[in-house]
This record gives C-alpha cells, sequence and structure tokens, in this order.
C-alpha cells in the first residue's frame, strides 16, 4: 500500500545464479592443477637444490688441474674426462699418497657387502629366538639388544679397538668388519615382522614334522625377502658411508676405503689438491650405492611399504 501510494514500483528480489556441475568440475579441476603444479615446482626445485653439487662435481671431474686451480667452476663439460678418471682409477688423487680409486672401490663393496650379509644374519636369527623359542630370561635378552641402540658407536669405540688389538685383527677385513656386523635396529624390525606371522603357519609346520630350521627356511625367510631387501639396501649405504671405524682399524693403504682415501686426497689446503681427480674419484664412490638403490629398488619400496608393519 505505501508502494502505490508514493507511486514507486518495488523492485523484485535478486536470483540466484544456479551453479552447475560442470562449473564445479572446472573450478575443482583448476584447483588440483594449481596444486599440481605448486607440488611439482617444490619438487624439481628440491631436486635441483641435491643434484647441482654432484653436477658440479661431475663437471669438474672433466676438466684440468689448472682450470679449477684457478677457483673457476664450470658448469659445462670440458676434455680432460678420460685422463681425470683413468688418473684416480689407478692412482688416486691429490698430493697425498693413496691407493687408487680402483682399489679402495673394491674395499668398500667388500665391506659394505659382508657388513650387510653378516648384520642380517644375524638379525634374522636373534630375532627368531626372540619370537618362536620359549626360555628364561627371553625378554631381558631382547631388552639388552634394544638398549645398545641408545649407545653410540663413539662409546664403544676405544673398547673395540682394544678388543681388535688383543685379537691381533687390526689392518684386517675381518677386524674391519667383525665389530660393526651386529645391528639392534634389524633385530628389532625383523621381531616386529616376525609377531605379524600367524600362529597357525608354525602349528602347521609342527604337525608336519618340520623342525624349527626348516620352519626358518621354507616358511620365515620367504615371507620376509622383502624386509631383507630393504634392509640390505639401508645396510649396504650404511656400510659404505663407515669413516671413523676404517680410519682408526686400517693402516695398510692396501686395505683402505674410498670414504677414508677422499678425505685423505683432501690434503690440508687447496693448493694441494688436485681437485680434478679428487672429484673424479668421488663420483666413482658415487657409483656403487646408486647402483644398488636402483637395482633394488621395487623390493626396496615394497619392504617399507607392506601392510602387515
Amino acid at each position: 500500500m505505501d508502494s502505490l501510494a508514493t507511486g514507486s514500483t518495488a523492485l523484485p528480489p535478486p536470483r540466484a545464479v544456479p551453479v552447475t556441475t560442470e562449473a564445479l568440475v572446472r573450478a575443482t579441476r583448476r584447483r588440483q592443477r594449481r596444486e599440481k603444479i605448486f607440488a611439482h615446482a617444490v619438487l624439481i626445485l628440491g631436486i635441483l637444490i641435491v643434484v647441482f653439487p654432484i653436477w658440479v662435481a661431475l663437471v669438474g671431474s672433466t676438466h684440468d688441474a689448472g682450470t679449477l686451480g684457478r677457483g673457476d667452476v664450470p658448469l659445462l663439460p670440458g676434455t680432460h674426462a678420460v685422463e681425470n678418471y683413468t688418473a684416480a682409477w689407478n692412482q688416486g688423487g691429490g698430493r697425498i699418497a693413496t691407493g687408487g680409486a680402483g682399489l679402495m672401490l673394491l674395499n668398500s663393496a667388500l665391506m659394505a657387502v659382508l657388513i650387510a650379509v653378516g648384520k642380517i644374519a644375524i638379525s634374522l636369527l636373534s630375532a627368531f629366538a626372540v619370537v618362536y623359542f620359549r626360555f628364561p630370561g627371553r625378554n631381558i635378552a631382547f631388552w639388552i639388544i634394544f638398549i645398545t641402540l641408545m649407545l653410540p658407536v663413539e662409546v664403544r669405540l676405544i673398547p673395540t679397538f682394544q678388543v681388535m688389538v688383543n685379537l691381533q685383527l687390526t689392518d684386517t677385513m675381518t677386524g674391519l668388519v667383525l665389530p660393526l656386523i651386529a645391528s639392534a635396529t634389524a633385530t628389532l624390525l625383523f621381531r616386529q615382522f616376525f609377531m605379524t606371522i600367524p600362529d597357525e603357519l608354525a602349528e602347521a609346520a609342527k604337525l608336519d614334522g618340520a623342525g624349527p630350521l626348516r620352519f626358518f627356511r621354507d616358511v620365515v625367510l620367504p615371507l620376509s625377502r622383502n624386509s631383507i631387501a630393504a634392509l640390505f639396501v639401508i645396510l649396504f649405504i650404511y656400510g659404505w658411508n663407515q669413516y671413523l671405524w676404517p680410519l682408526l682399524i686400517i693402516n695398510d693403504k692396501s686395505l683402505e676405503t674410498i670414504v677414508v682415501g677422499l678425505s685423505k686426497m683432501i690434503g690440508t689446503g687447496d693448493s694441494q689438491n688436485e681437485w680434478n681427480t679428487i672429484m673424479a674419484s668421488a663420483v666413482l664412490a658415487l657409483l656403487p650405492p646408486v647402483f644398488v638403490v636402483v637395482a633394488m629398488q621395487r623390493w626396496f619400496v615394497r619392504g617399507l611399504t607392506e601392510t602387515e608393519k
């Protein structure tokens, strides 16, 4: 009535624009595309940060000592790759006398394989005993193994070295490997995995007349192959990167590892370093761990992502 009295016309209320399903789908796709682009940008940035030092070492290994000695850091490969890698393989690098990178790589590979295989073998047996055998003090034995995780290597270094001296195992591959093949971490992981194996399998093995060793060989080991593969990769890299213990126990250059050799190649001052052969040796030192990770990547991922863990 008021609107009629004043002679004005009432405006209709605004109508909501209907949002179609197609518009929602387009908006969702745009949002997902932005999130994917951002995620890929972050990943690419992380890859560049990690790969750039490796690229510098790779490029530096293809230039002569004079170019790197002047402080130049080329970003493109040079023409001295063959001679640098040949010198690194046969003679090592730097002014300090070291063995060739070929011999040091062989020593490191042998040490890493022995450490990984030894750790896995001992951890499998110890975890199998703790899970499947009933004996007095079983839990105490497990907790003693677990407590060793709290002791860093430096705490055990001097007494372990004294034991190796008493056993006359210095400057030997046995002395290099033996103190490092016990692993509380691997024992704990295998124990947790064995506890997920159904008890019915053990009972069925007993009914079939299988003893503990046959049950371990025919049932437990096949079920553990993915875990073994994943741990092998981790433990191989652990053994390959060992520095402090090989530096302490080995004085014989024929048993020197590549990690210790690289530290000795660098010397005490930049003027003494032959960076071209040092970088060539560093690139060679990267190849075996990369090969192991790439070759066992499928089993490594399975071992870390199994639903039972």
